[in-house]
């Protein structure tokens, strides 16, 4: 195992982590859940579960006779979403099958700890949630430079879903990676600074009223997804939305002092940036449309675009009306660098693949079907430990 070393997203691809879908089962539907996807969760009664049951007195949807009953959150019971078995299994089998692209390109690839049957339920001082298998790696955690950053999450079922990376992350420090973690937050319904969504035009789902009381409530606290920083260097530029995310780059910008520049961009969306923008070398970026880069610091502006055609409706998989869809059709800019010059893309995207490949770039085509599900594209599964880059200028 080499030592830990990322700045970039673009330089040569040594070592990578790829996620995990095994025990994948459900989806469960409560606050946090809600919020964080609250851009893509349709708004209709027949289609999806409502944050809360109409005529129940702000109960959560599934805590009755016609819903199914999950953990109890801290603002009570909440409804699961059950995930079909062919889904899991084909999603597994189109990780397997990126780990092994990967490897074909020469590079290591190391596999989180899978997350073992038995453990259905994640539990606190103030609340209990389902829990999922460490599957988007990129969110929970920030690896800048050589340093390991365990990021406070934003949904509750993923609170400790970095313990299932801790032999990955006790390997690179016994090399000599630094492994930091930020504050945990509480997370009780007054945790969450609702504005973004209880702002957004239009928003598919209802705003989040009420939030019940806990003991545990401390006001709005730390959370924040590592999907959130572009990494050009010594420079990250962060997306920043909420409260939540602005405290916690207050921590960033104190614990990396001298070592790194954050530069915040606000509301750039609501909360991951790379189905937004992704930098792919030096001097280039993709983005989904050209307003994204007047949003970005101005030296960003000066860069290549690369603008892809709006994804095509028959690049995704059909699904029932009771599939919960996570992500919207822009998920495949969600690629990988495996160097300046070679780039993972679905398969399923042949607009976006003859794009890249006019602007000169190698594309590995791999199959990745049920992206719109599982809320994530090959930046997403992955989090890359060791590149070639160091910690260059590129912003002055």
């Amino acid at each position: 195992m080499a030592s830990l070393n990322s700045y970039d997203e673009w330089s040569r691809l040594r070592e990578v982590v790829v996620g995990s879908a095994e025990n994948y089962t459900s989806h469960e539907r409560e606050l946090s859940f809600d919020l964080f996807h609250h851009d893509n969760l349709v708004r209709s009664e027949w289609y999806y579960p409502r944050l809360t049951a109409p005529g129940s007195d702000d109960r959560p949807a599934g805590d009755g006779a016609d819903g199914a009953v999950g953990a109890g959150g801290a603002g009570g019971r909440t409804s699961q979403s059950p995930i079909k078995q062919r889904y899991v299994d084909e999603l597994t089998e189109d990780i397997e099958g990126i780990a092994a692209t990967l490897r074909s390109l020469g590079v290591k690839v190391l596999r989180p700890l899978p997350l073992d049957k038995a453990t259905v339920e994640v539990r606190t001082p103030a609340w209990s949630a389902a829990v999922v298998p460490p599957l988007n790696l990129r969110d929970n955690t920030l690896v800048l430079g050589d340093e390991i950053v365990e990021t406070p999450p934003m949904i509750r079922s993923r609170y400790f879903e970095t313990q299932l990376l801790t032999p990955v992350f006790a390997e690179y420090f016994a090399s000599g990676a630094r492994w930091t973690v930020m504050p945990r937050p509480l997370m009780t319904d007054a945790s969450f600074d609702p504005s973004y969504a209880d702002s957004s035009a239009g928003g598919p789902t209802e705003p989040v009223r009420n939030p019940r009381s806990s003991p545990y409530d401390v006001g709005f606290e730390m959370m924040f997804d590592g999907a959130q920083c572009l990494r050009l260097g010594r420079d990250v530029v962060v997306n920043v939305s909420t409260a939540n995310h602005a405290l916690a780059v207050d921590w960033l910008e104190r614990h990396f002092e001298g070592r790194f520049r954050f530069h915040r961009v606000h509301r750039l969306s609501d909360s991951h940036i790379d189905s937004m923008v992704l930098a792919l070398r030096p001097g280039t970026l993709l983005v989904r449309n050209e307003q994204v880069a007047e949003l970005l610091p101005e030296p960003l502006r000066t860069w290549d675009l690369i603008v892809p055609p709006v994804p095509e409706v028959n690049n995704f998989p059909q699904y029932e009306d009771d599939d919960l869809i996570l992500t919207s059709k822009y998920i495949d800019l969600n690629v990988l660098s495996v160097d300046e010059e070679t780039v993972l893309v679905n398969a399923a995207c042949p607009e976006l693949i003859r794009t890249l490949e006019r602007a000169r770039f190698t594309v590995v085509p791999v199959v990745h079907r049920h992206r719109r599900l599982f809320g994530g594209g090959f930046h997403c599964f992955t989090l890359d430990t060791v590149r070639d880059g160091g910690p260059e200028d590129y912003l002055g």
